[in-house]
């Protein structure tokens, strides 16, 4: 989802006169359809692989999440193949979608530096800090916690970890999004000086 707005950036900015046409709701409808499929076509066959583990000490899994590493922690049985095949998947999936990711911003950066006024390259850059912050956030504790040799390792800093995926970033969102909006702002503000404005006249 992620790549997909980052490439929604990447038609505002450059082609900003085609971004009706091209960024229609059938295309949007496809990207969100396609990233649901992709993340099934990528979870499914280790998910399936999981059924044949044996769990012979505990039922427990030390994780707020049915995260892969804390389940391979409390099996029993040989789990090399399927922590190197996890790894391979998470690999690749980082790595394509960063890989677009990066292709995207550049082509943004080329364009936005290309702008006659600073005026510009400045609303053009805040456009897409918001995502770059979220992109930031993701990939970085994505990256801690898949891209590893053995998954078993370290669960207890992973939980801390995914911390910021689960919770932080999503209740940053509305302020990383929405508070760049000047309407949003001034929302924000005038319900604060009525909230104020209310207790005043309590007491």
């Amino acid at each position: 989802i992620l790549t997909a707005m980052s490439y929604d950036r990447y038609v505002a900015i450059c082609k900003p006169l085609h971004y009706t046409t091209v960024m229609n709701n059938m295309v949007c409808i496809k990207f969100l359809i396609g990233c649901y499929m992709i993340a099934l076509i990528i979870v499914l066959p280790p998910f399936g692989m999981g059924f044949e583990l044996e769990f012979c000490d505990s039922n427990v899994i030390d994780h707020f999440g049915c995260d892969a590493a804390p389940i391979l922690k409390i099996t029993c049985s040989d789990t090399e193949f399927l922590e190197r095949f996890v790894l391979v998947l998470a690999a690749l999936t980082l790595l394509f979608t960063l890989v677009c990711v990066i292709m995207s911003y550049t082509y943004i950066i080329r364009t936005i530096l290309r702008f006659p006024s600073a005026q510009q390259r400045k609303r053009a850059f805040s456009t897409c800090s918001s995502h770059i912050i979220v992109v930031s956030i993701t990939y970085g504790t994505c990256i801690f916690i898949y891209i590893k040799p053995h998954a078993k390792e370290g669960v207890a800093i992973n939980k801390v970890v995914s911390v910021l995926t689960t919770s932080v970033a999503p209740v940053m969102n509305p302020f990383i999004y929405t508070l760049r909006n000047k309407q949003v702002v001034q929302a924000f503000k005038d319900m604060i000086k009525r909230v104020a404005s209310y207790f005043k006249g309590l007491k």
